[in-house]
């Protein structure tokens, strides 16, 4: 009778142990699902925001991924703060290439509250470029198209509160006929 009892006890913590266990698996497990349909969610709006929103200039949907206060850090290392000087900038680079657009990401990763994407850039520059000191160089017709990547780092709100951009400007400038 003392055995079966010892038995019984012993079998009874066994399944309150595997109870417990699953629990926290199942736990665990719902906690991943959500996780990657966040990611997913961030990766889709990172696709509208260049696919759509960059590349046919909708600056007034850029707060749709952009926090008002995102800090955007360049390629060419300046760094920018707030959506409002963001979409200045944005706006700058359709002055002389109009038609600069992003239609393709072949690569995305997300981790958690980071996504990033590959793409490719392209355009023409057919108008006018002012540079910030007042000179202009006229435009020559040359396209380009490079690689570009963005990081982003998204809030709990959905949006990116930090982003940087990724592409190289020598090869850029070269395309564009303004370096050698």
């Amino acid at each position: 009778m003392k055995t079966r009892l010892i038995a019984l006890v012993a079998a009874m913590a066994v399944s309150a142990s595997a109870a417990a266990a699953q629990t926290k698996a199942d736990a665990e497990l719902a906690n991943y699902k959500t996780a990657q349909a966040i990611a997913a969610a961030n990766l889709k709006t990172f696709d509208t925001l260049d696919f759509d929103v960059f590349s046919n200039q909708k600056w007034d949907r850029l707060a749709e991924s952009h926090a008002k206060d995102i800090v955007v850090y360049w390629p060419d290392g300046h760094v920018e703060r707030g959506l409002d000087k963001h979409i200045d900038d944005l706006k700058y680079m359709f002055t002389y290439a109009p038609d600069t657009r992003i239609k393709v990401h072949p690569i995305k990763v997300a981790q958690g509250e980071w996504t990033t994407v590959m793409g490719v850039m392209e355009g023409t520059f057919t108008q006018p470029m002012t540079l910030p000191d007042g000179k202009v160089i006229q435009p020559n017709g040359k396209s380009f198209k490079l690689p570009m990547a963005t990081i982003g780092h998204w809030n709990k709100a959905g949006v990116m509160s930090e982003e940087y951009l990724f592409w190289d400007n020598q090869s850029y400038m070269k395309q564009l006929g303004l370096a050698d």
